[in-house]
């Protein structure tokens, strides 16, 4: 059986694009953003999208796209005989299972929130603040648990439909809904009074702000923001890779991935930023801002209990989209290491994923007492893993798969770069990709892993 493509090139890119599109850019972004100065953090940020994201994700794809096969069989079909690049595979497994153990669990908040601004709880809660609505629910496992298991098992519907059918026909609604959702929710708060000081704070460069904050802080939180935002690393890219046609550049690709997902990071802030100034709330508050802060901010505004489900129903979409791609790479990669049938990999994976969530969403409530790695818990554990170490490592060796004659080679990963029409990349950019690229990457895995003050 031959392998199954995309439909179109744009089912190829709103597939690519949704699953870099996730929580990361519509709930990490903004409140990154906020706490870096605003403006200045977003060009730096554009900046090291382009230095650092464009280059690793054209390599993602590349080994995909050559192999025509998932992580641990990629390498297989394109290692010098001997060498043991394919190890990584593993890990690009592990590593998908490792994320997807507790995004289905925040993916899960984003649709309890839907359906609680939908009945009114916010509207109802004069009595009980936001802070107290979202603390109910983390201290609730069968609330959170419940609406783990409708992720878990929607999303593994769509998967078992087919590449065409399921992931992409879905992934082309979701992510068309919500880009005009944020469409319409950016102009919304743009039109709040008040809200020019927002938009200033967000668009305006301000040199100061950034250096009262700490340039080092900013330069190293735009570094950050501009290479998790693709989730490069654990194949959830390569694997897109694998179903491409040879029509265009991978680079051209790339642009077009990166633009879609930074169009989302950077109107998920006209969201948010507007609506905080326009009521008087600060926009550097941190993780809470999407659960505690924004909810308040709906709240008082007219129709608050519309926008706030339009906004949640948004922010499911830009989760879900990831959560099916990823699914997707945990199916391919069973049926292609294991010659499993589809049926089987799905039901296999389903079952496994439901078990492998329950502890983050346990870590909230019964077993919050448990801190594993430097007295995280069960979610910030799972997190660190994945980002501090599991991304930033893979990536590197990805980058020096396709850059070092020990792997793949420069030659014939920028070959395959190249194949097809667009944005070619110069021979000449080799020394960039050797010795600059690398030491972003390890600054990066270093900063990861010092505690935070």
């Amino acid at each position: 059986m031959g392998r199954e493509n995309f439909k179109s090139r744009l089912g190829f890119l709103l597939v690519s694009a949704g699953c870099a599109i996730g929580i990361g850019n519509v709930w990490r972004f903004p409140y990154v953003a906020g706490q870096s100065g605003g403006a200045v953090f977003v060009l730096l940020y554009l900046l090291f999208l382009v230095l650092l994201g464009v280059p690793v994700l054209t390599m993602e794809l590349a080994v995909g796209r050559a192999s025509r096969k998932s992580a641990v069989q990629a390498y297989q079909a394109l290692e010098p005989k001997g060498s043991r690049w394919h190890i990584h595979g593993w890990f690009c497994m592990a590593g998908s299972y490792l994320l997807m153990m507790y995004y289905t669990t925040v993916a899960g908040w984003m649709l309890a929130y839907f359906f609680k601004f939908l009945s009114g709880t916010f509207s109802n809660s004069a009595n009980s603040s936001s802070e107290a609505v979202f603390n109910k629910m983390l201290g609730n496992p069968s609330e959170m648990g419940g609406w783990m298991v409708v992720i878990v098992i929607t999303g593994f519907f769509v998967v078992s439909m087919g590449l065409q059918q399921g992931l992409e026909r879905i992934s082309k609604f979701m992510m068309s809904a919500l880009l005009i959702l944020i469409i319409l929710l950016a102009v919304h708060s743009i039109l709040l009074p008040g809200a020019k000081e927002g938009l200033a704070f967000y668009l305006l460069p301000d040199l100061e702000r950034a250096a009262a904050v700490g340039w080092s802080t900013v330069i190293a939180n735009a570094m950050n923001q501009a290479f998790f935002t693709l989730s490069l690393g654990i194949a959830c890219m390569e694997i897109f890779g694998s179903y491409m046609s040879r029509d265009n550049t991978l680079t051209s690709e790339a642009v077009r991935i990166c633009a879609l997902d930074t169009f989302v990071a950077l109107a998920s802030g006209l969201i948010i930023f507007p609506a905080c100034f326009s009521f008087g709330v600060q926009p550097n508050q941190g993780p809470g801002l999407i659960f505690v802060t924004l909810p308040d901010v709906f709240v008082n505004m007219a129709g608050g209990r519309l926008w706030g489900a339009l906004f949640f129903v948004f922010m499911t979409f830009a989760s879900f989209t990831t959560v099916i791609a990823v699914f997707e790479n945990l199916i391919c990669s069973c049926v292609d290491n294991f010659g499993w049938k589809r049926k089987k990999a799905v039901i296999f994976n389903c079952l496994f994923v439901l078990i492998a969530s329950v502890p983050c969403v346990l870590g909230f409530n019964m077993w919050s007492n448990l801190h594993l790695i430097g007295s995280r818990n069960v979610l910030d554990t799972e997190d660190f893993l994945v980002s501090a170490l599991l991304l930033p490592i893979g990536s590197l060796i990805y980058l020096l798969f396709c850059t070092t004659r020990w792997g793949w080679g420069f030659d014939k990963y920028l070959e395959e770069a190249n194949t097809g029409e667009g944005i070619k990349l110069s021979p000449k950019l080799k020394p960039f990709f050797l010795f600059v690229v690398p030491v972003l990457i390890l600054f990066i895995l270093v900063q990861g892993l010092i505690p935070q003050g």
